[in-house]
């Protein structure tokens, strides 16, 4: 990449400046636990599905799906559909029951007729692997960013960057995210027009670049890229599932539901947030092609083995610099670091909420903790988080953004949907149940992806991988679910008689009839 345009800096320092008049702005709303959790209830349906959209257009969206398709092909198209697949199971079977029962997290939903204590203590530790596997995705991006705008080395950009993410969460709270998320949504699909607007002008229509990116293609038989995403039907099955259930499990999605007026608030959120997301990936689709057309053979982009320079991350900002030179570059750089940061943002609530509302007020402090400490405790955890994310962010600095951000989905998709889903519909589901099949999905999704190639092999140095497959979805929900269901189908207790006899008084409320 060329070196940078003083437009480019002039145009990523504004979005910084305006996020932090922002975050200046939020902090008086941000001191109570609802204010700094839940934005007071008080954001509308319309803000609530922009930043809802936000939330889950990450770097991996931008970034990373068109980096899969630079290296390839068609494969790029399972990371554009799939990522618009999920949201029409959050909008029919969660959004409003989960409003209507819950306060700040879905532990509240989860726990409402259960055991609280082993419960929340289940759900923080799966609410800190989600959020922790999708920071690293973000913090990758974030970094990859800062150090290309400002030739800095790759663990000082990930070092300011993890400044800039806390400072956003612990001075602004909800408030301050939901507005940055709003603002970065528009900014992200305005952007992202303007490039699809451009490339199609540049080949006089979509299928004549579809072409040229088909006739880019540097394999023998003349058709796309190699593919090679998903070597196998388990890999398969297992990536449609973690994009399908993925999203009914992500904690700072789920958070968003609590930051409005009641259920049917949510519910039009979601239908707001479902339409933006499905506009901007079929825009994602376009521009991979464009990708593949205009910086393959571009001795401004790629080295002389067919590489791009920077690697698969750099491709939607080559992309830029090739459409639109320096000023559109800056306007890419700036909406994509603004995507980052404000979905890390969400992140780190996600998690410091696990920490201090499910495990400090709730296990640790039942009865003693009071709502100042509570917010003192989020953001001391937000920091704490924020550093943890900047090591894991250096140990994976080398990896796809794409397959970074699909872990989390694996994860939630594995434990917090199924056990959510069981919650809210399942009259026999005990905590027993609810924590032995919780925990046989954490374990089975976690440590296999520890153990593949990704992982094992790549990041880690070890010679050969343990586990044979890219993602190990379909394993970890069925032990999820059948533990769930049979210790729960067995538990005789007085507690479960109880839980089961609970469920009737726990429907009405969450179809809002209590």
């Amino acid at each position: 990449m060329t070196a940078i345009h003083p437009s480019a800096i002039l145009i990523f320092a504004a979005i910084v400046l305006s996020s932090l008049v922002i975050t200046y702005w939020a902090h008086r709303r941000s001191k109570s636990v609802k204010g700094f959790y839940a934005a007071g209830g008080n954001i509308t349906p319309m803000q609530n599905g922009i930043a809802i959209s936000g939330d889950f257009l990450s770097a991996a969206s931008f970034l990373g799906t068109i980096a899969v398709f630079y290296g390839m092909g068609d494969d790029g198209l399972i990371y554009a559909v799939g990522a618009a697949a999920g949201w029409p199971i959050v909008l029919c079977l969660v959004a409003e029951r989960l409003r209507n029962l819950g306060r700040y997290t879905f532990s509240d939903v989860v726990s409402y007729r259960l055991e609280e204590t082993p419960i929340r203590l289940f759900t923080a530790v799966s609410t800190l692997c989600v959020t922790g596997a999708y920071l690293i995705a973000q913090m990758v991006g974030g970094a990859t960013l800062i150090a290309a705008l400002f030739g800095l080395s790759y663990a000082s950009a990930i070092a300011c960057f993890g400044v800039l993410m806390v400072f956003y969460v612990v001075i602004g709270g909800m408030t301050a995210t939901t507005w940055i998320q709003i603002i970065k949504a528009t900014l992200l699909v305005l952007v992202a027009l303007v490039m699809v607007a451009l490339a199609v002008g540049f080949y006089g229509g979509p299928l004549p670049m579809i072409d040229a990116a088909a006739a880019s293609s540097t394999g023998p038989t003349g058709h796309m890229r190699a593919t090679g995403l998903l070597p196998d039907g388990f890999s398969a099955v297992s990536l449609a599932l973690a994009f399908t259930l993925g999203p009914v499990g992500l904690p700072h999605i789920l958070m968003r539901f609590f930051t409005v007026r009641d259920g049917i608030s949510a519910r039009r959120s979601l239908s707001i947030a479902a339409l933006i997301i499905a506009v901007f990936q079929m825009l994602m689709v376009l521009l991979g092609y464009a990708a593949m057309a205009l910086l393959s053979g571009d001795a401004r982009f790629t080295r002389d083995d067919g590489t791009l320079v920077g690697g698969l991350n750099m491709a939607t900002l080559h992309l830029a610099e090739a459409l639109g030179g320096p000023p559109l570059l800056g306007a890419v750089s700036a909406a994509s670091f603004a995507t980052i940061l404000a979905v890390v943002a969400g992140l780190t609530l996600a998690a410091a909420s696990a920490v201090s509302h499910d495990l400090y007020r709730h296990v640790f402090a039942r009865g003693t903790a009071n709502d100042q400490r509570e917010v003192r405790i989020s953001k001391i955890s937000a920091a704490v988080i924020g550093l943890i994310s900047v090591l894991l962010g250096l140990a994976f600095e080398h990896q796809n953004i794409a397959f970074l951000a699909t872990l989390p989905l694996v994860i939630a998709a594995s434990v917090n949907c199924p056990i959510l889903l069981l919650a809210l519909y399942w009259k026999g589901l005990t905590t027993r149940g609810a924590v032995t099949g919780g925990t046989l999905g954490l374990l089975f999704s976690v440590v296999p992806i520890i153990l593949s190639k990704k992982v094992w092999v790549d990041t880690l140095g070890r010679p050969e991988a343990i586990f044979p497959y890219e993602y190990p979805t379909v394993l970890a929900l069925a032990a999820a679910i059948g533990g769930a269901v049979l210790v729960s189908h067995f538990d005789r207790s007085g507690r479960a008689d109880r839980e089961r006899a609970a469920f009737a008084a726990q429907r009405r409320r969450s179809i809002g009839l209590g």
